[in-house]
């Protein structure tokens, strides 16, 4: 997959300042912020609109005398936004989501004020099965962007969520925990966050017969996770898959449509073991 940018109007006097390599990582910086900063701007204008709960419906059941077509498998996708955000970061996934068959598609906000990963991860269960209930599926995929995947991970892990989540996609995610911003350590969930934590020891503890699979997307810009590979997986007992994104920054990851393909093709595809793991790691959004 390819990532395009617009054209930067000094572009060519950029180039000329800064030898090739320089110029050309900073200029993909620079672009990456600059999607950062619109990014963010767009965010604020739709964040009062993803505040309260999305209301929740029950699929229509067909009439008796309606002819019975195959239905779709795929189970229920399940968005889990990060820290001090809310669903409406996900409104461009869900749009493209629905646009390529997805229609069961359902949003948690969990409170800003929630201090502990665990009790987030109690809700993410308890929301889940709601929509098995309400569906009729026996599984969901999830994806979590940040402080949302590592949420959904900790469900999956350590209170029994793998025979309810098939596929968890992780955007951006600090799975080994990150650095940045020391100062928001008077949050208990940073630090929770934060390398050698409680919860991250949990989480590195053995996980036999994890039946969930695993795809991380993580992006060498990423502000926001320090060390960079932090938002791999890298455990012995789980399936998992690390997709690298480059040119992304942290709040594009759920937004730009090249990584929404990605998320749909993670979604869709087959596990077929060590092959698919190949395939997955070869991918990138350049």
């Amino acid at each position: 997959m390819k990532v395009t940018g617009t054209t930067i109007p000094f572009l060519p006097l950029y180039r000329r300042l800064l030898p090739g390599r320089l110029a050309g990582l900073s200029l993909a910086l620079l672009k990456a912020t600059a999607l950062e900063i619109a990014i963010l701007a767009g965010h604020l204008l739709l964040y009062p609109s993803g505040i309260t709960q999305e209301r929740r419906s029950t699929p229509a059941l067909p009439s008796p005398d309606t002819a019975q077509l195959p239905t779709e498998t795929s189970p229920p996708v399940v968005l889990l936004h990060g820290f001090i955000d809310n669903r409406s970061v996900f409104v461009l996934l869900r749009r493209n989501l629905a646009q390529h068959g997805r229609h069961q598609v359902e949003s948690l906000n969990y409170s800003p004020l929630t201090c502990d990963i665990r009790t987030a991860a109690e809700l993410l269960g308890r929301h889940i099965e709601g929509i098995c209930e309400r569906t009729g599926s026996r599984q969901v995929d999830v994806v979590g962007h940040s402080l949302g995947g590592l949420i959904a991970r900790y469900y999956v892990q350590r209170l029994g969520g793998d025979h309810r989540v098939r596929t968890l996609v992780t955007l951006g995610t600090p799975h080994s925990g990150t650095r940045v911003v020391p100062l928001a350590n008077a949050h208990p969930i940073v630090r929770q966050m934060r390398p050698g934590s409680p919860v991250l020891e949990e989480l590195a503890r053995p996980a036999p017969g994890c039946r969930t699979h695993f795809v991380s997307f993580w992006s060498d810009l990423d502000h926001l996770m320090d060390p960079l590979e932090t938002a791999c997986i890298d455990h012995p007992d789980l399936l998992a898959q690390n997709v690298r994104v480059s040119g992304v920054g942290h709040l594009a990851l759920p937004v730009h449509p090249a990584v929404a393909t990605g998320i749909r093709q993670a979604l869709d595809s087959t596990r077929t073991g060590a092959a698919a793991v190949t395939q997955a790691n070869g991918m990138t959004v350049a």
